[in-house]
């Protein structure tokens, strides 16, 4: 996952959707090492919310987040983030 400092590779930045699964991909890596050091799935959830939303309120301000958090409680009703219907 990681490369020799002195080794880096000048390329185009990734489409949005590729950066994404590009992402999802290495947090999964990360879920699945912390899990089988023993760590719990619910204080991952609550270290990884707390993460994102601090990277998103240092992007676009507490006002921005704050709005786009008000949106969350409709998306977990209609099953967005359920495993079963995600589509990521």
């Amino acid at each position: 996952m990681s490369r020799p400092a002195s080794f880096s590779i000048a390329r185009d930045p990734l489409p949005d959707h590729e950066q994404k699964q590009t992402a999802l991909c290495y947090l999964n890596e990360a879920w699945a090492e912390a899990r089988h050091e023993g760590v719990d799935g619910d204080c991952l959830a609550q270290a990884s919310l707390f993460t994102a939303l601090a990277e998103l309120v240092s992007t676009y301000g507490e006002d921005a987040v704050a709005k786009f958090a008000e949106g969350l409680s409709a998306r977990v009703r209609n099953g967005e983030f359920s495993l079963s219907l995600a589509k990521q």
